[in-house]
């Protein structure tokens, strides 16, 4: 085993850095400022695709399973489990870690199912298109971690392109706005804990740990998993799940299960790569992107009926994404030009 790096006295932001000529011990996934706009684009791509057949299994196939924790701990167990065996084909292998970084790694877990945990909570308190809305701010705060935590400079532009980007979610997703003073709250924290969430999964690949999207994944899960099934139990969800199916669950059931786990490892690993390739910021924007491709999903697939105003709202909202896209190649050209 190879030993990780050390904790710098500063958390520099490496990702934007020019990187070092290190041999990492697991198979290479270049970072933000190393690939090209094609490779970020074929990432994006895969993650996608990844995340529209994970949906439409859900809405196709594993139907009204209403239980968030369950499926979580699923998730999250699944990971677990393709990742291990990807480390025993010798796909990657573990960095030894002192004792912080095991605790990092677990405060890590921790954010993750805090941030699922308090946006379950205040889907009760609010509307949907309230929480999508709160939900499109993401890309914002991302930018504002950046430029006041690690002080990463961006372009004019970029901030406003992030304006017909959020704009243009809020349309699409318009609809009966409500919200109590607790869930306003509660919704503004999740969408927090998400930026966050997004950007220490970032910082934990191309920082000081510097980690692989599979073993951030194998470090991670397992103790989301157990969080997720206390989770359940505690909720009552576990023996709502035993209750409604007193002999055990199906065969039928089983295999929907099954399928569902195969695709979430798929997601999970595509979305670690991807963040780790495309940036944090990115993977926010990415985040609006889906809200507007969910809903033209639901159109074509589905029948669902938008107004005119939503679907103003999605051409506005793509507009802003290509507009955020453009400006972040110009600046990558730039800062290659100026070496």
């Amino acid at each position: 085993m190879s030993s990780s790096p050390a904790f710098k006295d500063k958390d520099e932001d490496l990702e934007a850095q020019v990187p070092l000529n290190l041999q990492p011990s697991s198979p290479t996934v270049r970072t933000e400022q190393e690939v090209s706009g094609t490779t970020k684009l074929l990432y994006l791509a895969v993650y996608f695709l990844c995340n529209i057949s994970l949906t439409i299994y859900n809405k196709l196939i594993l139907g009204k399973f209403s239980y968030p924790w369950l499926l979580t701990a699923l998730h999250a167990g699944s990971a677990s489990i393709g990742c291990y065996i990807l480390l025993l084909q010798g796909r990657f292998t573990l960095t030894k870690l002192t004792v912080q970084q095991n605790i990092t790694l677990a405060l890590f877990s921790i954010l993750f199912t805090v941030n699922i945990a308090i946006s379950n909570v205040s889907l009760a308190m609010v509307s949907i298109p309230f929480h999508q809305i709160m939900r499109s701010t993401c890309p914002f705060f991302a930018v504002l971690i950046y430029r006041f935590r690690y002080g990463r400079p961006y372009p004019r532009d970029t901030y406003l392109s992030l304006i017909p980007l959020i704009l243009g979610v809020g349309l699409a997703t318009y609809g009966d706005y409500y919200f109590t003073t607790a869930g306003f709250i509660l919704t503004f924290l999740g969408v927090i804990l998400a930026v966050v969430k997004t950007v220490a999964t970032n910082r934990i690949m191309t920082g000081a740990l510097a980690l692989s999207p599979l073993e951030t994944l194998l470090r991670m899960s397992p103790l989301a998993c157990a969080q997720a099934l206390f989770c359940a139990i505690a909720s009552g969800e576990l023996a709502g799940f035993r209750e409604q199916n007193p002999e055990g669950p199906s065969g039928a059931l089983i295999l929907t299960l099954a399928g569902n786990g195969l695709l979430a490892f798929c997601l999970n690993y595509s979305s670690f790569s991807t963040n780790k390739v495309a940036g944090a910021v990115t993977m926010t924007v990415c985040g609006n992107i889906k809200q507007c491709l969910t809903i033209l999903l639901g159109i074509v697939l589905f029948g669902v009926k938008v107004g005119f105003l939503n679907g103003v709202g999605m051409v506005v909202a793509l507009a802003g994404a290509a507009w955020y896209s453009a400006v972040e190649l110009r600046s990558k050209q730039q800062k290659a030009g100026g070496r």
